[in-house]
């Protein structure tokens, strides 16, 4: 069987010693994703930003705080796993200037210049070998399946998986999942637990048909 390597959750990015910017995700569509690929007799290590959710205990799971610090850990892991599922939405800015010490109010605007952060999915794409695979996640709100399909081709992905912002720290998920040639592989909607089962039974059909 396989060695998945899955990201998962948020990532922080300190404005200052006690701020920072993040977003909603929950880690369960991680918990979820690496429960199933457990399930399938995979072997699974994940590698998650700050979150409240339980991982399982058969899992082997690696703690990071910034989106930085998400790549290092899959730069150091991936040359080890068969395949990543880049689920966890790392924080796609940061500030330009991390301030040492607390920023006080002052009653007028305070203005932040963000710079990028790097993409994850999208330095494991480049780097992958032949016999890898990577399945990445795409979170849109308008020209969804378009969207999607470029960041498919930019990142290198061979499966992407489209979904929308209720999926962000909710039970349920809505998903399409596109292959490289633009095709629908699979639509699935329900618990998180249901569509992450659905999701590694199409990364089995499309990318390990030799497992």
């Amino acid at each position: 069987m396989a060695h998945i390597l899955i990201t998962s959750g948020p990532t922080r990015q300190y404005i200052d010693p006690v701020r920072y910017m993040t977003n909603g995700s929950s880690g369960r569509m991680g918990s979820t994703l690496a429960a199933a690929a457990i399930a399938a007799g995979h072997d699974v290590t994940i590698i998650s930003g700050p979150v409240q959710v339980d991982y399982p205990i058969e899992a082997r799971a690696i703690s990071v705080i910034t989106t930085e610090e998400m790549l290092a850990a899959c730069e150091a892991e991936f040359p080890r796993c068969d395949g990543l599922i880049g689920v966890a939405a790392p924080c796609d800015y940061r500030p330009e200037r991390v301030e040492g010490h607390k920023i006080a109010k002052t009653g007028e605007p305070l203005t932040l210049h963000l710079i990028e952060t790097p993409d994850v999915v999208a330095t494991m794409g480049a780097k992958k070998q032949a016999a890898q695979w990577v399945v990445g996640f795409a979170l849109e709100t308008e020209d969804a399946r378009f969207r999607a399909l470029v960041k498919l081709e930019k990142k290198n992905c061979d499966l992407i998986v489209l979904n929308g912002p209720e999926a962000m720290n909710a039970a349920e998920n809505r998903v399409e999942i596109l292959d490289r040639a633009g095709e629908v592989v699979a639509m699935l909607s329900g618990p998180k637990e249901d569509v992450a089962a659905g999701i590694m039974q199409a990364i089995q059909i499309k990318l390990m048909k030799s497992e």
